[in-house]
């Protein structure tokens, strides 16, 4: 069980602060329950998540090791584009990869939709709303997360990744 001050990922939402642990009885329910009382660190307002609730897609943030050795890992890593001239495929098959909140799938999703839009661009062809929708959601969740456990501002993520590339290809 996560403790108040835990930082967690939350589904979607992305990068929470535990502010509190309370139990509580909503309307319609039964009895009360343990739940988390979670502030999103980029977005405005409060949740609560229940506590005992496995099927809530709730992990630790990861650490600064972690963070980093994904990171190292980018140069290894290929993207490998998904076409498909149905949207409903298409929303599918990203929705998938945003699904399992981990980094790495994030990272790569991000990665083949980068590789659809070079490929595309190289044909004069049209990049997608979906794909262009998809990309920025996967690159807010890892952004999102990476800034959290390496303790830097969100909006340096980008830069950091690219340095942090550049000083390993050059050793």
């Amino acid at each position: 069980m996560f403790q108040k001050g835990d930082s967690v990922v939350y589904g979607n939402l992305g990068v929470c602060k535990i502010n509190d642990l309370v139990t509580r009885q909503f309307e319609g329910l039964d009895e009360a329950h343990p739940y988390y009382v979670l502030k999103p660190l980029y977005q405005e307002g409060v949740l609560y998540v229940p506590a005992d609730n496995p099927k809530i897609a709730l992990r630790a943030v990861l650490t600064a090791d972690e963070a980093n050795q994904l990171i190292d890992s980018i140069p290894s890593l290929h993207g490998e584009a998904f076409h498909s001239r149905s949207a409903q495929e298409l929303a599918a098959h990203y929705e998938e990869s945003l699904k399992t909140h981990d980094c790495k799938d994030l990272l790569e999703l991000a990665m083949s939709i980068y590789e659809k839009k070079q490929s595309l661009t190289r044909q004069n062809k049209k990049f997608g709303r979906a794909d262009e929708h998809f990309m920025r959601q996967a690159k807010e969740n890892l952004y999102g997360e990476l800034a959290a456990a390496l303790n830097i501002p969100k909006e340096s993520v980008p830069d950091y990744i690219q340095q942090r590339i550049n000083a390993h290809t050059t050793a």
